[in-house]
């Protein structure tokens, strides 16, 4: 796994030894990168991220790579914890992202600026994106208008809670549906 893009291309990121976390593919981080740059303005460059089960931090690392100011990883796996230090030191990366090892369905309130891009990558077809979009509105990680990203198996059902996310369009990449949004707070 490497990162695919920006002044980190080509750096190679430490992976899951298990199944039990699944990185985002470096064609579909591709995939994605390119769609935000070319489809949504590049909401990358001065971002604050929030990456919410973060797993390697991939989409996060990716983020940083390409510009953006700095990266909220949240996971609370213990393997996942430990990919995503390894990473950061092997990136230096720990003056511009944190990691927060806490359950993205239960935040809490935040003590860090709003996030302006949010990478949400649950465990597929556990219906887990709704409830930790919903903690990160409650819990002020959000910026109103901030652009969501949601990966989920494609035969799953809705991604979005209800209320302040308006779905802006869903794409497949194989078995693979990332749903673009905006939070309208």
């Amino acid at each position: 796994m490497r990162i695919v893009g920006g002044d980190w291309r080509g750096r190679r990121l430490a992976g899951p030894k298990g199944n039990g976390i699944r990185p985002t593919s470096d064609r579909l981080r591709e995939a994605l990168f390119n769609v935000l740059a070319h489809a949504y303005d590049d909401p990358v460059e001065g971002a604050t991220v929030l990456d919410l089960f973060s797993g390697t931090g991939a989409l996060a690392f990716e983020a940083l790579s390409r510009g953006a100011a700095f990266a909220l990883l949240v996971d609370d796996g213990r393997e996942a914890g430990n990919l995503i230090r390894d990473n950061l030191a092997a990136l230096d990366g720990r003056a511009r992202a944190r990691l927060i090892r806490r359950d993205a369905t239960r935040l809490g309130p935040s003590a860090d600026p709003p996030a302006t891009l949010i990478f949400c990558d649950p465990p597929y077809g556990k219906g887990l994106a709704p409830a930790a979009l919903t903690a990160a509105a409650k819990g002020g990680w959000l910026a109103v208008s901030a652009l969501v990203l949601v990966e989920e198996v494609a035969s799953a059902g809705p991604v979005l809670p209800e209320g302040s996310f308006r779905e802006l369009e869903r794409r497949s990449y194989g078995e693979t549906a990332v749903t673009f949004a905006r939070f309208e707070g």
